[in-house]
């Protein structure tokens, strides 16, 4: 997927840069030329002579060399590669892409290309949410710039949180995706749900379920790299918003079939979320009060409405190919099939959420792919593989070289 393809990597000043020259060792494993740009704040953390050996490649670093510039000169060198990735994407580097800033080689790069850029973005999770961070990632989100991750995970200095950068095997395998699938989906609408639903009991507590919603955010990010406008109904998690998708934060599954059909008409249709059966028929206007020695109230439940059947069974607004999640914990594949036929959908993903697979909160999935040719028996994957690998085979499906019953 990289075979032949220009990567000019800009390494700025964060911890992760050690992770670099793997990357770049990564990189070139598939195909690809990198070229490095190196800040003053990167070579703190990773050294000219270690990029240079594994991309085999000169390492540019200052923008008023003499040598450099007429050499290869700045606007050459930001319009000369394919693509231009950012790790680690440091908050100074992302505010300075935002304000159009043009104060180093990298800085003059990024703002002379006509490329597409993709970040991954490396800081202390109190720096990622900071509001002056969340405003610039949205301000570049809105340009077209792409984020890769961040990740949620220790950090060097000692906190845990969301901030991480993308392990470098994602970070390739994102920009090998960007690059073979752009274009593939345009003029599709693709509508996924991801996440729990948090079922109100009174107006402190809910019922929910352990979903992370990173799969159904992977599938979303997936569908948007490969053109498709992609809307995202999310119950409560903590993941970011994924690039250049519209998204829509719901609580419960009420709310959460409302915001599908008034994203309809769409093509594409994508049920991820890991939505409550059940809900209490009547939620208490009051915190319940706990009385010493008296029994716990009971709690007279009511059937959710079933997102995946209705947009299945939507007639005229039904979106031309429809994916379901089957979340299992025993004879995983048997319950997929019933499902399918049972919902009226055209594929279904099944996976084992089983406590000891660590599925709902990790990053690797599973999943045994479920269509009218019979059932896949996919490899363990990274949830972003397996986001990548799905929206690939929903092209290939809509696009004439795969097939779907109501394709």
């Amino acid at each position: 997927m990289l075979e032949g393809k220009r990567v000019l990597l800009i390494v700025s000043g964060g911890i992760a840069a050690y992770k670099c020259p793997d990357m770049v060792r990564r990189f070139t494993e598939r195909g690809a030329q990198v070229r490095c740009v190196l800040t003053h704040g990167g070579a703190e953390f990773v050294t000219p002579l270690a990029l240079g050996a594994v991309s085999g490649d000169k390492v540019y670093q200052e923008l008023f060399s003499l040598t450099d510039e007429s050499e290869m000169g700045h606007i050459n060198l930001s319009r000369q590669a394919d693509v231009i990735v950012v790790a680690p994407a440091t908050a100074n580097i992302l505010s300075k892409m935002v304000h159009g800033a043009a104060d180093d080689l990298a800085t003059t790069v990024l703002l002379a290309t006509d490329k597409p850029v993709l970040v991954a973005p490396a800081m202390n999770v109190r720096m990622w949410e900071h509001a002056a961070v969340q405003a610039n990632v949205a301000t570049l989100k809105a340009r077209g710039i792409t984020f890769i991750g961040p990740e949620e995970g220790d950090m060097a200095c000692g906190e845990y949180g969301m901030g991480r950068m993308s392990e470098p095997l994602d970070i390739v395998a994102t920009v090998g995706g960007f690059l073979q699938t752009a274009g593939r989906l345009n003029g599709r609408h693709a509508l996924v749900t991801s996440g729990p639903t948090y079922e109100a009991i009174d107006p402190v507590r809910y019922i929910a379920n352990r979903s992370s919603g990173k799969q159904g955010h992977a599938i979303a990010e997936a569908l948007s790299r490969l053109g498709s406008k992609t809307t995202l109904v999310t119950g409560p998690t903590r993941q970011p918003d994924p690039a250049g998708v519209h998204v829509v934060h719901v609580e419960s599954a009420r709310q959460m079939l409302d915001a599908c059909e008034h994203a309809l008409p769409a093509d594409i249709a994508v049920c991820a979320a890991a939505v409550a059966d059940w809900r209490v028929a009547s939620e208490a206007g009051e915190k319940l009060k706990k009385a010493p020695g008296e029994a716990p109230p009971p709690l007279v439940m009511t059937e959710n409405p079933d997102i995946l059947h209705t947009l299945s069974n939507a007639g005229d607004t039904r979106p031309r190919l429809i994916v379901g999640f089957a979340a299992e914990t025993e004879n995983v594949v048997d319950n997929a099939v019933a499902k399918r036929a049972r919902k009226g959908c055209d594929w279904i993903v099944a996976n084992d959420v089983s406590p000891a697979t660590g599925t709902f909160s990790g990053d690797a999935n599973t999943v045994h792919l479920v269509t009218d040719d019979g059932v896949e028996d996919w490899p363990r994957l990274t949830k972003k593989e397996v986001g990548q690998r799905l929206a690939e085979r929903i092209a290939d499906a809509l696009n004439g070289s795969g097939e779907a019953k109501h394709a």
